[in-house]
């Protein structure tokens, strides 16, 4: 089973070669996820290459599973809560700007409270409204139509 990372969704897929760490003295470091599904309650079921029966599963038990940058969604920095608050956005093409205060984990999207100084508004993590992450400076948004600041109470 996996448990999301720090609210991030499971980045767990079929095919994804994973390190176990810390690796064990004999036998293999790595595993190929062969299978992953979910019931949507208690996180993923996941099979792993060269784990195929309890003892095997039992000896990773309390170790990390660690995955190639390269090999995880590019869209990964736009559900990274640690990365993101404190983040500066600036609406296109008004100007203003806020700051990204709390992600909200939802269903479908992830929303962003941001608040400035104009008050507060709540975005959707959609490509209408963020195309991108820059790695420093501010994150370019767009504010959809009806989606309005709230003033500061």
């Amino acid at each position: 089973m996996t448990v999301s990372v720090h609210g991030l969704p499971s980045l767990v897929r079929e095919g994804l070669e994973v390190f176990v760490v810390p690796p064990a003295l004999k036998g293999p470091r790595h595993h190929v996820v062969t299978s992953c599904s979910s019931d949507d309650r208690s996180g993923c079921l996941v099979g792993l290459s060269g784990v195929g029966d309890l003892r095997a599963a039992e000896g990773l038990v309390g170790k990390t599973l660690l995955a190639r940058e390269a090999d995880l969604p590019e869209d990964l920095s736009l559900h990274d809560a640690a990365r993101l608050v404190g983040r500066v956005v600036e609406v296109s093409p008004t100007g203003d700007t806020g700051t990204i205060e709390e992600v909200m984990r939802g269903p479908a999207n992830d929303v962003w409270v941001v608040r400035g100084a104009r008050g507060e508004i709540l975005l959707p993590v959609i490509d209408d409204v963020v195309s991108a992450v820059p790695e420093s400076g501010p994150i370019p948004v767009r504010v959809p139509a009806g989606l309005e600041w709230e003033a500061a109470s």
